[in-house]
């Protein structure tokens, strides 16, 4: 891709700031909101040409690196880090096409997926194993693509907590109905007395954050590495993969220890962590303007629920606009196109008759 000159846009910068510091700029809201357009639009292009500039460069560090070490498994992980820079500078490049043709809007963004075991203990970590499940399907049906970036497992198969990302087209205006508390009821395969259960499962879906969203300053972030721990106490390889990443001013923790390569574990990390502060800063913006909002998460109590999925009935419960659907089975095999649509109408349909 031929970048535009990093240079000139520089230059135009610098042009820019000075001009909204101008007193005749200042006293012209008009000349203002036009100025701060061109600013923003512009310091977008230079971050992320920066960005693929600075992808270039590791790449190069990468290659002598490969061409004078003499350890096997620190040549093999340097080839590791250098496939995945590759990918993310064909990502970051993806994106300044999408800045250029006018597509960078929220709606069209891939997202980060949280699901988190709530009340109901294995029962519940088993349901939140169904979910994953059940996006995934889903995000196979438009042809989306799935990564894990961080995992914690249980001995029965299920998850304490999954944190994946899904890249697709508008993913996010697909999968942003699915964010609250879940609940299921039906008799679990360790039961031995046929009773129902009730456990909770919570889903946050998180637009994709970017460098142009949420700036992270160096000095407020923590980074800890150590060995990534496996099943049974193993570990996955000798040296320190995982990485801790806690931002100081919020108390943000984030770890990743799914890949053998610290560089990739890093980067999945540090992209967790900014999708989760652009949500916090989004939720400060609703506040501030007085708008009532839950939390994403909500504390995953059994009365904190959007949608109910009851086994016994054979029916699935969204209580936030009273609908009602059957099949469960085929619902949890990923096919929930017809309930997103039909949540999606009803709240344009909210959101218009609040314009009225």
């Amino acid at each position: 891709m031929n970048l535009p000159n990093l240079k000139n846009l520089r230059d135009k910068l610098v042009n820019l700031e000075r001009e909204l510091q101008s007193p005749e700029i200042l006293s012209s809201s008009e000349k203002l909101v036009e100025i701060s357009r061109e600013y923003n639009k512009t310091k977008e292009f230079v971050d992320l040409i920066e960005k693929i500039e600075n992808i270039k460069q590791k790449i190069e560090e990468l290659d002598i690196l490969i061409k004078t070490e003499k350890e096997p498994e620190f040549i093999e992980m340097a080839k590791n880090e250098k496939d995945f820079l590759f990918q993310e500078k064909n990502k970051t490049e993806g994106q300044l096409k999408d800045i250029l043709s006018g597509k960078n809007t929220t709606e069209s963004r891939n997202v980060i997926m949280e699901i988190r075991a709530g009340t109901g203990g294995d029962e519940a970590s088993l349901f939140a194993a169904n979910l994953f499940r059940m996006y995934n399907l889903f995000a196979e049906h438009y042809g989306w693509r799935t990564e894990i970036l961080s995992a914690n497992r249980t001995t029965l198969y299920g998850f304490k907590e999954v944190i994946f990302k899904i890249e697709g087209k508008n993913v996010y205006k697909y999968l942003k109905y699915e964010s609250g508390v879940h609940r299921v009821q039906r008799i679990p395969e360790t039961e031995k007395n046929g009773r129902i259960h009730t456990s909770t499962a919570t889903v946050a879906v998180l637009p994709e954050a970017t460098d142009i969203d949420v700036k992270i300053k160096n000095e407020d972030l923590q980074i800890e590495t150590f060995r990534a721990g496996g099943h049974g106490g193993q570990n996955v390889q000798k040296v320190e993969t995982a990485v801790r990443i806690t931002h100081l001013p919020t108390g943000l923790v984030v770890s990743c220890q799914d890949e053998r390569s610290q560089f990739k574990n890093k980067e999945k990390a540090f992209k967790i962590l900014q999708s989760r502060l652009l949500a916090m800063m989004e939720e400060k913006k609703h506040k501030e303007r007085s708008e009532e909002r839950r939390s994403q998460i909500g504390s995953a109590e059994r009365c904190e629920k959007i949608r109910t999925y009851n086994f016994p009935q054979d029916r699935i419960t969204d209580h936030r606009f009273n609908l009602n659907w059957h099949n469960i089975n085929d619902f949890m095999d990923g096919n929930i196109q017809n309930a997103i649509e039909q949540l999606q109408k009803l709240d344009e349909d909210k959101r218009s008759a609040n314009l009225v």
